[in-house]
C-alpha cells in the first residue's frame, strides 16, 4: 500500500497524498467549489477532478515536477519558464470567470493594515515595510481584469522537459489583474521574468509586476508567520522585501 504523504496542513486547509491521488481538505465549501469550477473553466492543463464530497476534494496527480520552490534555485530550462508564461497568457485571454476578485481599494486597505501589524510588532524594521509600500503603491492602479490563477506560485506549475504538463492549486482563481500572476510567479525568481515574458508574448510594466512582488511580500508575512511558515528563510518573502532597499 502507498503511503501517506502529508504535502501541507495548516489550520484553514490539508492536502494529502496516497499514490497518485491528491486529497484536499478545505474548511471553507465555497472555497472549494470555486476551485472546482475554476479547474473546469480554465483552457489550460489542471488535475483530473476525480470526485468531490465536501469538505474533501479528491485530484489526480499530474505528470512531471514543480518549475521551482521558492527559496530554491529552479533547474527548470529557460525554455519551461517560457512555455509557463504562454499558458499564463492562454488563461488571461480566456472568458472571465464568474468570481470577482480584489478591488484596488480593498488591496489597499489590506496593504495599510498588514504594513501596520509589521511596524506595530516588530516584525519588520519600518524602514524596510515604508520603502516597500511606497513601491507596492504603483501596483494599486484600475486594472483590464483578466482570468488569474491567484496563487501562482512556481510550485504550481509542473513541467515535464519544456511542457506544462498542469497547474495546481486554484482556490485563488477570480477576475483580476494579470500582472500579478505574472509577479508571483517570478517572486523570488527576478532573473527568470524575461523568460517568462518571452513566452508571454506581450508587453508589460516591469515596475507594476516589481510593485506586486513588494504587495505579496508585505502582505504574506503575517499569514506565513501564524501558519508556521519562515519568510525570512533564504530567497523567501524577507529577502524579495529586502532586495528593494
Amino acid at each position: 500500500m502507498p503511503e501517506i504523504e502529508v504535502v501541507v496542513a495548516h489550520r484553514e486547509r490539508a492536502t494529502l497524498r496516497v499514490g497518485d491521488v491528491f486529497l484536499k481538505v478545505d474548511t471553507d465549501q465555497a472555497r472549494a467549489d470555486a476551485e472546482v469550477e475554476a479547474m473546469a473553466l480554465a483552457p489550460v492543463p489542471t488535475p483530473e477532478v476525480l470526485w468531490h464530497r465536501p469538505p474533501v476534494l479528491a485530484l489526480a496527480a499530474v505528470r512531471g515536477t514543480a518549475l521551482g520552490r521558492l527559496g530554491e534555485p529552479s533547474t527548470a530550462s529557460p525554455a519551461a519558464w517560457a512555455a509557463a508564461g504562454a499558458t499564463l497568457r492562454t488563461l488571461h485571454d480566456a472568458p472571465l470567470p464568474p468570481r470577482p476578485g480584489r478591488s484596488p481599494d480593498e488591496l489597499a486597505s489590506r496593504l495599510d493594515d498588514e504594513c501596520a501589524w509589521l511596524v506595530a510588532n516588530d516584525v519588520l524594521p519600518a524602514d524596510l515595510v515604508t520603502v516597500n509600500r511606497r513601491i507596492a503603491e504603483a501596483a494599486l492602479r484600475p486594472w483590464p481584469p483578466a482570468f488569474v490563477h491567484g496563487d501562482l506560485q512556481i510550485a504550481h506549475v509542473f513541467v515535464e522537459g519544456d511542457e506544462v504538463t498542469g497547474v495546481i492549486d486554484w482556490s485563488e482563481a477570480a477576475r483580476g489583474d494579470a500582472l500579478w500572476d505574472l509577479a508571483v510567479l517570478t517572486l523570488g525568481h527576478e532573473d527568470r521574468l524575461d523568460d517568462v515574458l518571452a513566452g508571454y508574448g506581450t508587453d508589460v510594466d516591469r515596475d507594476v509586476i516589481r510593485a506586486w512582488w513588494s504587495l505579496r511580500s508585505l502582505v504574506a508575512v503575517r499569514w506565513l508567520v501564524e501558519h508556521g511558515y519562515d519568510p525570512a528563510a533564504p530567497g523567501c518573502e524577507v529577502d524579495v522585501l529586502r532586495s528593494r532597499m
